[in-house]
Order: C-alpha cells, then sequence, then structure tokens
C-alpha cells in the first residue's frame, strides 16, 4: 500500500497539481489537509473519477480542513475535536487490516513564541499536550500523518540557530514533539528511511524568490508509525520536486510504502 500526506493549501485550487500527483505517483491513500473547504463542496466527483471512492472528510470554511481519500476500503472513520475549539484538524479511519490512519493538521501557531502574549501559540501548545495525552492511551497499531507544524531536529530546518526563536522549531515546541513521540513509541518513518543527519525539508516560504536557490526549508510534514507496525514501510519520498509544480503548495508531498 502506498500512502500520501500532503498539505495541499486549499483542495479546489490546487486539484491539477493533485491530479499530478496521482498520475505520477498512484496512491492508494491520499491524507490532505489545510483543505479550505466545507464538506458540501468538496470535490468528491474529481476523486470519484480516479478511483478514490472511500472518503472521510472534515472541513470548514476558508480554513483548516482535513480529508483521507482512499482507493482501498476502510472500516470506519471518525474524527476527535481538539481543545474543544470545532476546528477540522483531524480526521481518522480504520484500514481493513486493523490498522489506524490519523491524519493531523496541528495549528501553527502564529508568530510569537509567547503563550502568555500569543492566544494562537498557546492554542498550539494546548493541542500537543492533548495529542500527548492521546498517544499515551492508544492501543490499536497506528500510522500518525500530516502537517504537525514542528521542525524537531536541527537537521530539520535550514539554521538551526537562526530559527530557534521562531515558530515551528522554538525549544518549548521541539520538547512537546519529543515527549509526544516518546507518549506512544512513535517511530518516525521519514528519519527510518532518511536518516540524521540528512538534511530534509518539506516546507518551503512563497516569500522566497527562487525557493530551491536559497533551499530555507523546514521539515514540518511527518509520518509516524506505532511500535507494532515498525519495519512495516518499505519506501518512503519526500516529493521536493512538487513544489516546483504550477501553482504549488508550499509543502509537498511524503509518499510512504508499506507492506500491510
Amino acid at each position: 500500500m502506498r500512502l500520501a500526506t500532503w498539505n495541499i493549501n486549499s483542495v479546489r485550487a490546487r486539484l491539477p497539481i493533485v491530479d499530478q500527483l496521482i498520475t505520477t505517483q498512484a496512491p492508494d491513500v491520499l491524507c490532505l489537509q489545510e483543505t479550505k473547504v466545507q464538506d458540501q463542496l468538496f470535490p468528491r466527483d474529481f476523486f470519484r473519477e480516479r478511483g478514490y471512492v472511500h472518503m472521510a472528510i472534515r472541513g470548514q470554511k476558508g480554513h483548516h480542513g482535513v480529508a483521507t481519500l482512499s482507493r482501498v476500503p476502510f472500516e470506519g472513520s471518525g474524527h476527535i475535536d481538539w481543545c474543544g475549539k470545532g476546528d477540522a484538524r483531524h480526521v481518522s479511519i480504520r484500514l481493513s487490516g486493523g490498522a489506524a490512519v490519523h491524519n493531523f493538521y496541528v495549528p501553527a501557531g502564529g508568530d510569537e513564541p509567547d503563550p502568555a502574549v500569543n492566544e494562537k501559540f498557546a492554542h498550539k501548545l494546548s493541542f500537543l499536550d492533548e495529542m500527548i495525552a492521546w498517544s499515551k492511551d492508544l492501543k490499536d497499531p497506528s500510522i500518525m500523518v500530516g502537517d504537525l507544524n514542528v521542525a524537531p531536529a536541527p537537521e530539520d530546518v535550514w539554521s538551526h540557530k537562526q530559527l530557534l526563536k521562531v515558530v515551528s522549531h522554538t525549544p518549548v515546541e521541539t520538547d512537546a514533539m519529543g515527549r509526544l513521540q516518546a507518549a506512544h513509541g512513535w517511530v518516525d518513518a521519514v528519519r527510518t528511511h532518511h536518516p540524521l543527519p540528512e538534511k530534509l525539508y518539506s516546507w518551503w516560504s512563497y516569500r522566497a524568490r527562487d525557493w530551491s536557490a536559497s533551499d530555507r526549508g523546514r521539515r514540518l510534514d511527518h509520518v509516524w508509525i506505532s511500535p507494532a507496525l515498525d519495519g512495516k514501510t518499505t519506501g518512503l519520498t519526500i516529493l521536493r520536486d512538487a513544489r516546483g509544480w504550477e501553482k504549488p503548495s508550499d509543502h509537498v508531498p511524503i509518499l510512504v510504502d508499506l507492506d500491510m
């Protein structure tokens, strides 16, 4: 099974590059974040025509939103209302083999890394704390994917020193990510296949005049698996070239092959 995760930054605006991903990479399961569309307006026919007839969609108008589209049947779907805000930031499915797939869009956190003055950053830290508590109680073999909006290691950003006070790589966030990983014994599948100290990014700002030449990226998108599934990933690719596709997202897809 091939699974792809991608912060698409408005699914309706980027259907041509979604089609490009489907045509060139043929994922069996496609997990999208930041779909930015209400459920009744989601482009279901587009995905049905390409074989993704099984859908778990949770959206809202204008921002946030997650969707998991599948060519293979799944047995059920659900979501958690993290921090009680009603945001569309999580959807889960259960594959027929028993493993759950959790698709997340963690809050970005705004610009100021101080929860006392920035409610968005306080929300992000609370969200991560709830994920830690959830992970401790998680019993089912699971695959967690999505835009977690934290680049945990120094090698996950273009400059560790310059980004220590920039939201997504501050010590309080990377510490939370470490506690989240430890809470369930999550295995970072990206680093299984691309071990440290290799530099890896999945996001490049739109502000860069030449994103590839400056290469000021961050690894904000992740694929984590339960210890019970360790060894089930047979390949993993961060599709860097997608950042250069026409009208791109600022994130690129991650593709993972699993022997389920």
